[in-house]
């Protein structure tokens, strides 16, 4: 009697644990806090696997983070039979025939969670409710998967956009000093505040989503070449440039609010994974180079342009991109290509 009422206490408090990671995963906004992290765990212990077998210059494929999201909730599935199963081997006297051993007795409400109830046993008094409950359970966290399976899709594929209207102009690698000279050589630089607005927009939008749900840090697009930390790198570059390098004044506002919500993007994305800051050392001499090239493509030139406060500038928000593209395996953006 007394072993019944532990193995019924510890699965129900596997049910709970798991159903509350599978909300607080799925539903709430921020990623799990709850003590199981299944999907946090699985990232932990198959990132650096996976980095290893296909080394550092492929990086991360687009498979890694479906195949996390799956065996997330497989995990959780199983967690959760096994759970009601302890509890139904507790009771298994309310069953007939009787429950005979803790696996038969996790087929019996498996058959449940999974909706199909191809077991042949009877459930009787508070079986009744166990069985109904782990169907209700089971129905709910499938109900829960397919939700959270369209809104990765939709996140992906706004966030993905950004990254191909970007690529177009500014190259692959994205490189801000490639986006400027293209636009100065078609005559298009009216345009630029409106580049810029619409990268801050981006920005906002991949934080928002990315922070509420931290897998899509993860989603790899096919396509989308060196992926969205470097198109962030390239975003914060061009600020960089339109704010303190070129002379027009109507590039500054928006440029100054494409590096601080750029900026923000980057320092929460990386703690919310846990990652520390790269060392970079500060280029002024790279900066220079950029400018001189600029000025080139018919820009004008700000005369006061202190190279070695703007490159201890970029030094600060590329520290937090760089953690992000080596995490990921990804490359960072180029400021000059090195043809």
């Amino acid at each position: 009697m007394a072993l019944d009422i532990v193995l019924f206490v510890a699965g129900f408090m596997l049910a709970m644990l798991t159903l509350l990671d599978v909300f607080e995963t799925v539903v709430v906004p921020g990623g799990s806090r709850a003590s199981l992290r299944v999907a946090k765990r699985l990232v932990w212990v198959l990132l650096p696997l996976w980095k290893a077998s296909r080394g550092r210059r492929h990086g991360l494929s687009g498979a890694f983070a479906p195949l996390i999201l799956v065996l997330s909730f497989i995990i959780w599935m199983t967690l959760l039979a096994l759970g009601f199963g302890l509890m139904a081997y507790a009771a298994r006297i309310h069953f007939q025939p009787h429950l005979r051993s803790i696996p038969d007795a996790i087929y019996m409400v498996g058959s449940s969670i999974v909706t199909i109830g191809v077991s042949e046993k009877d459930a009787l008094g508070i079986g009744r409710w166990l069985v109904l409950a782990a169907g209700f359970c089971g129905l709910a966290v499938m109900t829960m998967a397919v939700t959270y399976l369209l809104e990765v899709q939709s996140s992906v594929s706004k966030r993905d956009i950004g990254i191909i209207k970007l690529s177009t102009s500014a190259g692959e690698p994205p490189s801000a000093l490639t986006l400027l000279e293209r636009f100065a050589a078609i005559g298009n630089c009216d345009e630029l505040p409106e580049v810029l607005r619409d990268g801050r927009n981006w920005c906002a939008t991949v934080n928002l989503s990315h922070s509420n749900h931290p897998s899509l840090i993860y989603f790899q697009s096919v396509g989308t070449g060196s992926g969205w930390p470097a198109a962030l790198g390239c975003l914060l570059d061009l600020a960089l440039l339109s704010e303190h390098c070129i002379d027009d004044p109507s590039l500054r506002g928006a440029a100054v609010l494409l590096r601080d919500e750029g900026t923000r993007m980057a320092r929460e994305l990386a703690h919310i994974i846990g990652l520390h800051p790269r060392d970079v050392a500060p280029d002024a001499a790279l900066l220079k180079q950029a400018t001189d090239q600029l000025r080139s493509s018919g820009y004008s030139i700000r005369a006061d342009a202190d190279f070695s406060s703007i490159a201890e500038q970029r030094a600060d928000y590329r520290s937090c991109v760089q953690a992000l593209a080596d995490h990921l395996g990804k490359p960072t953006a180029e400021l000059v290509r090195q043809d």
